[in-house]
Order: C-alpha cells, then sequence, then structure tokens
C-alpha cells in the first residue's frame, strides 16, 4: 500500500487522499447513516470521526479542533474561517 503524500502551501490548508480498508460492519452502517441523513456524505463523515477521535483521545489542536466543529456545523462561519 503506497502512502499518501502531503503537499505543504505555505501554510495554507492541504488535502491529503486516504485509502483505508474497512470492516463491512462499519462500512454498511456508513452508507446507512449516510442515505438517512442526506445532508452527509462519506467525506464529511470520516473528517468528523477523525477529527472528533483525536480531540476525544486528547489531540490539542486549533485546526484539527476547527475541521471536528465545522463537519458537525456546516456553515457556521465560526468553525469554517481559517485559524489565525
Amino acid at each position: 500500500m503506497s502512502r499518501p503524500r502531503t503537499l505543504q502551501l505555505d501554510g495554507a490548508e492541504s488535502l491529503v487522499s486516504l485509502r483505508a480498508d474497512v470492516p463491512a460492519p462499519l462500512l454498511a452502517a456508513m452508507r446507512e447513516f449516510i442515505e438517512e441523513h442526506p445532508n452527509w456524505d462519506q467525506y464529511r463523515l470520516f473528517q468528523a470521526a477523525l477529527a472528533g477521535f483525536l480531540v476525544q483521545n486528547g489531540i490539542r489542536n486549533r485546526g484539527v479542533t476547527r475541521c471536528y466543529l465545522a463537519n458537525l456545523f456546516p456553515g457556521h462561519q465560526a468553525f469554517s474561517a481559517p485559524a489565525a
């Protein structure tokens, strides 16, 4: 499995694509959630889950917290604005 490459753009946010093997029950639950909540997609769900896990497990990083809150409250300017 190849490692994704990170592109750093002078402090600007960068995106990295991930590929992961997901157990069938987890994938089925994810599909069911997305079908029942049309304002969510697989990308938003994964970002919120990963950021939430990191925040709940002691990562104290403003960018991670902002990502978590932005996915929970889309469109809320306080969370989607770039970190100062």
